[in-house]
């Protein structure tokens, strides 16, 4: 199952929380996951995104991908759901932040890598496995690879369907950090993205994946200048910043 949860200092969480089976993801929490963005998207200042227990996710439910490609429009059908989960978690308009513990594999590395940024416990393994099973991986995925990593170290673990290390994955671009203490580093990066300015936020996150004229939105925003007016006063009187969401 999927859970969410927001904080008072509105620090989002969505925990992938299947223990059991390595947080594996079902076809039925796939579909779930837009809803869940969407609703957490007028409340929340950043999104972090975690495994319960021990592990990210160990991706999609093997057992059921059995019985999804024993029928080719049910496997079609899944892509698409998985696609739209995907493209909902990399949509998202705030700040998404993914803390990986143990098997991040699979689904599991699909849904980190949506994510803007990630943090990594060192015993953290990354995978894309799609060779080891004939799956063809989704195009908006393995692109959404090739920009995080370059075409080379995209192609390497596409190809391969090896699994790296934390480390291996920190030279590759993939994480941004690794430390023993990924959960607590993971809160505290969330709590200070969180008491940053929401508009800068957006506006950045769009030119970055969307190019310069997707910031057009943000700019009308900007006019108005809540954010500015706010953050400017907040420095001449030596305080934290009090944004409005």
């Amino acid at each position: 199952m999927l859970r969410t949860s927001v904080g008072a200092d509105g620090v989002a969480e969505l925990v992938i929380d299947r223990p059991e089976r390595r947080n594996a993801l079902t076809g039925a929490m796939w579909a779930e996951l837009p809803k869940l963005l969407a609703e957490l998207a007028g409340h929340a200042r950043v999104l972090v995104v975690r495994g319960q227990g021990g592990h990210f996710s160990a991706g999609a439910d093997i057992e059921e991908l059995r019985e999804v490609y024993a029928d080719p429009d049910a496997a079609a059908e899944y892509h698409s759901v998985n696609v739209r989960a995907e493209e909902a978690l990399a949509a998202f308009p705030r700040p998404t932040l993914a803390v990986v513990q143990g098997a991040c594999v699979g689904g599991g590395c699909q849904l980190a890598a949506a994510c803007d940024l990630r943090i990594a416990a060192p015993d953290a393994r990354f995978g894309v496995t799609p060779a080891r099973m004939g799956i063809v991986y989704p195009a908006s995925s393995t692109l959404r690879l090739s920009r995080l990593l370059g075409p080379a170290r995209a192609k390497y673990l596409l190809f391969s369907g090896e699994l790296v290390t934390a480390a291996q994955a920190l030279a590759f671009g993939l994480v941004e950090e690794v430390t023993p203490g990924a959960p607590e580093r993971g809160r505290e990066l969330a709590r200070t993205l969180a008491r940053r300015s929401g508009q800068t936020q957006g506006a950045a996150k769009a030119v970055i994946d969307g190019g310069a004229d997707a910031v057009g939105p943000w700019l009308a925003l900007a006019r108005e200048a809540p954010h500015a007016r706010e953050g400017l006063a907040a420095f001449l009187e030596r305080r934290e910043p009090e944004f409005p969401l």
